[in-house]
């Protein structure tokens, strides 16, 4: 695996009792890349972000973050019997990261829900996120020791909310936010916590035409601005075409296809995934 690869999957399966939710997922990212995960709904995608991001131990198989093995699972316990994973050769180490550890890493996410903390303004909910590579502990804080460092982040949260064009609601409650500029809070949360891998999950979902088309070049914009890999979950065609270099497609938990856009766009097994094919 070489260093220029910021993450990869190997035969990666979630199983919930007799469900496989995803089923032997192996990937790829490079640096620098924007790559879309996309699949019908029900297909497994927000699952494999959950593996990735330490919300679940995978049933089965490994998650490296730029060389680093961060998950390692196989089957245990009852799951020993109840195992259907199409994938039958299991890892010999366990390798357990919680969500904030993996996040300290250098993996952030969105989440296909917006998960704000809505009664929080906007600029709070930034700052709150800077905190995850404080170095003051509780005993300097109570006597002011940390001025120089809560001063840093409050200007980097500052930053990142002009970044993102809200620096003007920057005292607004989330939850009165519009629903785009909400999540476009949420990506600015999770630029607080300085990844170099970026997860997006589902970022245009509500959004009419118009706002679509601002988010791709927003996403352009933030990678480059950033120095971003880019993982995204979408269902907005147009703009997983405009902006991924490549992609992987799924259904029910297992890859059908992966690409480049042009080839994606024409294959005829994801076609029959969206669309079904005819009974004769």
């Amino acid at each position: 695996m070489s260093v220029e690869t910021m993450l990869e999957l190997k035969h990666v399966t979630m199983q919930f009792g007799g469900v496989v939710a995803v089923d032997d997922l192996s990937m790829h990212i490079k640096k620098d890349e924007i790559v879309a995960l996309i699949g019908p709904n029900g297909a497994g995608k927000t699952t494999a972000f959950n593996c990735i991001t330490g919300v679940y131990a995978p049933t089965n198989g490994q998650v490296f973050y730029q060389d680093k093995l961060i998950v390692s699972n196989h089957p245990q316990g009852r799951m020993k019997q109840l195992y259907v994973g199409s994938h039958k050769q299991f890892p010999s180490e366990v390798v357990e990261n919680t969500p904030d550890q993996i996040t300290k890493l250098g993996v952030a996410r969105t989440f296909q829900n917006i998960r704000l903390f809505k009664t929080q303004t906007a600029f709070e909910n930034v700052l709150i996120a800077t905190h995850l590579h404080r170095k003051s502990n509780l005993f300097s804080a109570t006597l002011r020791l940390n001025y120089k460092e809560e001063q840093q982040h409050r200007e980097l949260a500052e930053q990142l909310l002009d970044a993102v064009g809200l620096l003007k609601e920057k005292d607004e409650l989330a939850v009165s936010l519009p629903y785009g500029k909400q999540r476009r809070l949420e990506i600015a949360r999770a630029l607080a916590t300085k990844p170099q891998l970026l997860l997006l999950d589902e970022p245009a979902a509500g959004m009419n035409p118009q706002e679509t088309e601002a988010l791709a070049k927003f996403i352009v914009g933030i990678r480059k601005r950033f120095g971003l890999t880019i993982f995204l979950i979408e269902h907005h065609m147009d703009l997983v075409m405009d902006i991924s270099d490549r992609i992987y497609v799924i259904d029910f938990g297992k890859q059908i296809a992966t690409g480049l856009p042009e080839q994606i766009q024409d294959n005829p097994a994801v076609i029959a995934a969206y669309l079904g094919v005819d009974e004769e």
